[in-house]
């Protein structure tokens, strides 16, 4: 399944809109640095890997705009653990909430 994800800048948050259901990811953004807030993806929609797809989305957007990371939502941090891959982009005196 290909997922189109979207920077909604005005609602503060990454979307993707599935079968009428939006999945997204809440940020704070203010210079250089990203804030991860919240993963949210409906029910319906869940065991699909939108929220893996998105999460990926918005690190690749985090080092193409050379901002750092502070990985506040807890599905942000798990997927981190697993990926070590993205912890160059996480704030330094945040990397140990990973």
């Amino acid at each position: 399944m290909e997922i189109e994800v979207k920077d909604n800048s005005a609602q503060h948050r990454f979307e993707t809109t599935i079968e009428g259901q939006t999945a997204f990811i809440d940020y704070k953004l203010r210079p250089g640095v990203m804030t991860v807030l919240h993963t949210e993806v409906p029910k319906v929609l869940e065991g699909r890997g939108i929220a893996g797809t998105i999460t990926k989305y918005v690190l690749d957007y985090i080092a193409t705009n050379n901002l750092q990371l502070v990985p506040i939502c807890p599905y942000m941090r798990s997927y981190l653990k697993n990926h070590p891959e993205y912890h160059y982009l996480v704030k330094k005196e945040d990397i140990k909430t990973i």
